[in-house]
């Protein structure tokens, strides 16, 4: 019974795993893009760091995409982080009560459980070299450890990013 229960909450939290929004411009065939390269001041809200994880899962996925980075591309790509905190809705609730036949005192109140959830957007934009127009955006948002060691982040920008362009290579294709 101990092992259903165990399964039952894997299950449960493996269903709100994230969802990438994305918008494009529909108008646009994106077969005709081959090259890209990064703007200079993509990594708005990380650190240098963070910024050379990303680079690095970005250009192997653009890669597997069938894209080449290129000094003078076709798309520049930007992209950025926000990180926010979650509020915690699970409380426990304390009562203390007094009742009598023809009356009654009550006093209620909450204590948190756990703490405050991080919550990590990562927003890649790509936009055209010619116009500088933005042609693609995919967002998603997910939730974070506070404390994360290196190895951990580069395991999960690698799967978030995985998860960003997967969605450009459905309109892609």
């Amino acid at each position: 019974m101990k092992n259903i229960k165990y399964l039952f909450l894997f299950f449960l939290m493996n269903c709100s795993i994230s969802k990438v929004i994305t918008d494009y411009d529909e108008k646009i065939d994106f077969s005709e893009y081959k090259t890209y390269h990064f703007f200079e001041n993509s990594g708005e809200g990380l650190n240098a760091l963070d910024i050379n994880r990303i680079r690095s899962a970005i250009h192997i996925e653009m890669k597997n995409l069938g894209f080449t980075l290129n000094d003078k591309p076709d798309i520049f790509i930007d992209f950025s982080s926000k990180i926010s905190e979650l509020e915690n809705n699970n409380i426990i609730g304390v009562n203390i009560g007094n009742s009598t036949r023809n009356g009654g005192f009550g006093i209620s109140g909450g204590i948190p459980i756990g703490g405050n959830k991080l919550v990590e957007e990562i927003t890649i934009d790509f936009v055209t070299s010619k116009k500088e127009e933005l042609i693609w955006q995919g967002i998603l948002k997910s939730k974070i450890k506070e404390k994360r060691t290196p190895e951990e982040k580069e395991i999960q920008y690698s799967k978030i990013i995985n998860q960003i362009l997967m969605e450009f290579l459905k309109i892609k294709a």
